[in-house]
């Protein structure tokens, strides 16, 4: 790990009451002493405040041993001001000293007065002063660097900061405390006691001697198939937590799909109309629902057209099918035929998309949810094809509260009973699928009686999928890829 010590803005950009500037290494306390007039910081102990002033020495002239002496916190009057270095703002200086700090090195916070202005001044100071500007993530990837939190830990800051809702904010902050290492760590260190008996089956291979019990190894490896299938499960729950769940409004010109938008919203976002076709382009809005966000997208209408503008709205609206995760498909019974409704589920449905059938407009046909149409659909889709149809009159706001209950109750369906940590990160999930892969591979052999030297091969690679999770296997170009996904500052 480079040895330099590195400084950041850690707030937002912008005009504020307050801004950060963090700085981070060995000569952490040393640098801000050099344009911090105040108490000597490296005599003070760690988890520490101090009120002083930001000073540029270097911009200063005229100055003597004398002048700087006068220069205390009982002497700044406007005539002191005049004999001293340039004030750039009055600060309060927290001091962590290493171990115990974010990144176990050295470390100081400056808060000041949040004018970018005075930011971007001070941080000029403190790099000619010898630090450097932190790339993205330093500041986390010191931390994971020097032993100070994992790489899931580590990965679970950003999805912290990322948050945008009480269910993001608890996955990440379970993250965080650990969850996901936890289980890992349990899961690598029941492998790694039946590696090493593998590998030590391979030094007496002559003696032809099995030291790993096969019967309680089979019983071990079940457990851990099933508990890698349960993690990898959560991914579909947390993925929704974590990124929100798209939704395409889709439906025939004119089948009240901005106005279903509207009322989902409760503001008039798109533009309703009588005359079909009016909706062109898409329009993305987000809906947060019992702590989960959900992306409405409300589309064109789905027909075939000769209006060149049109058909690009029809072509974008099967797009947005094909990346959905639920849709919203409006119909009547005025406008439409059974016919209609069940060709387009058979020609759009897949397994993990989530279909929801809206009878629109029951404000005008009654919605009778016994109706020989209705009926119909359902004869027709069902056991086949995963569907509900709810009864709803977008216009009147009718069962849009059901509708909203409904979404939040499937995201709450794709949560496993069994696991109480959840899987965000794809690249979490990749690596369990890998070292799960692994581990069915190691339960076939023993099965099929396969050499031993087979087994240690597929032991080690689902030790090491699970590993990388973690971070105790890892290269430089993946470390670069997850940390340059960071802030600057953090």
């Amino acid at each position: 790990m480079n040895q330099d010590t590195i400084c950041a803005l850690a707030t937002a950009s912008g005009v504020g009451a307050i801004g950060v500037i963090r700085v981070s290494g060995n000569d952490a306390l040393e640098i801000v002493q050099k344009c911090f007039k105040g108490k000597t910081l490296a005599q003070q102990p760690s988890h520490t405040i101090h009120y002083g002033y930001i000073v540029d020495r270097q911009e200063a002239g005229g100055r003597n041993q004398e002048s700087e002496m006068m220069f205390n916190e009982k002497s700044l009057s406007p005539i002191a001001y005049c004999l001293q270095p340039e004030i750039i703002d009055e600060v309060m200086v927290s001091i962590f000293k290493a171990p115990k700090s974010f990144t176990t090195e050295d470390s100081v916070e400056i808060a000041f007065h949040g004018s970018p202005y005075i930011g971007k001044k001070i941080l000029e100071i403190l790099i000619k002063n010898g630090a450097r500007m932190a790339k993205a993530g330093e500041f986390t990837m010191r931390a994971f660097m020097n032993g100070r939190i994992d790489l899931s830990q580590a990965e679970s800051i950003a999805d912290l900061i990322a948050s945008e809702n009480e269910a993001s904010r608890k996955v990440a902050m379970q993250q965080l405390k650990g969850g996901i290492s936890q289980e890992i760590a349990q899961l690598r260190e029941q492998l790694l006691n039946f590696t090493s008996l593998i590998e030590l089956e391979l030094d007496f291979s002559e003696e032809d001697v099995e030291f790993a019990d096969r019967t309680a190894m089979k019983t071990l490896l079940s457990a851990i198939h099933h508990k890698l299938s349960d993690l990898k499960e959560s991914f579909q729950y947390g993925n929704a937590i974590k990124n929100g769940v798209e939704v395409a409004i889709i439906g025939k010109p004119n089948a009240g799909k901005s106005t279903l938008l509207n009322a989902l919203l409760k503001e008039e976002r798109a533009i309703v109309s009588n005359i079909a076709g009016t909706t062109r382009d898409t329009i993305e809005e987000v809906l947060h629902i019992e702590g989960t966000a959900f992306r409405f997208i409300d589309t064109a209408g789905i027909r075939d057209t000769a209006d060149e503008i049109e058909a690009i709205g029809v072509q974008k609206a099967k797009e947005k099918i094909a990346s959905a995760k639920i849709l919203l498909y409006l119909f009547d019974e005025i406008d439409s035929t059974a016919e209609e409704v069940i060709s387009f589920v058979k020609e759009f449905w897949r397994k993990d998309l989530h279909i929801i059938l809206l009878n629109n407009k029951i404000d005008l046909n009654a919605g009778d949810l016994e109706s020989e149409f209705l009926q119909k659909i359902k004869s027709e889709l069902v056991p086949d094809f995963s569907h509900i149809i709810l009864g709803i009159s977008a216009k009147d706001n009718t069962n849009i509260e059901i509708l909203k209950q409904e979404l939040s109750d499937y995201v709450q369906s794709l949560k496993t009973d069994e696991n109480n940590v959840v899987i965000t990160n794809q690249r979490h999930y990749e690596a369990l699928q890998k070292s799960l892969d692994a581990i069915q591979r190691v339960e076939e052999a023993i099965a099929h009686h396969i050499q031993t030297e087979f087994l240690a091969y597929e032991l080690r690679t689902a030790l090491e999928y699970l590993g990388e999770i973690s971070g105790e296997f890892t290269n430089d170009e993946v470390l670069g890829n997850i940390f340059a996904n960071f802030c600057i500052g953090k």
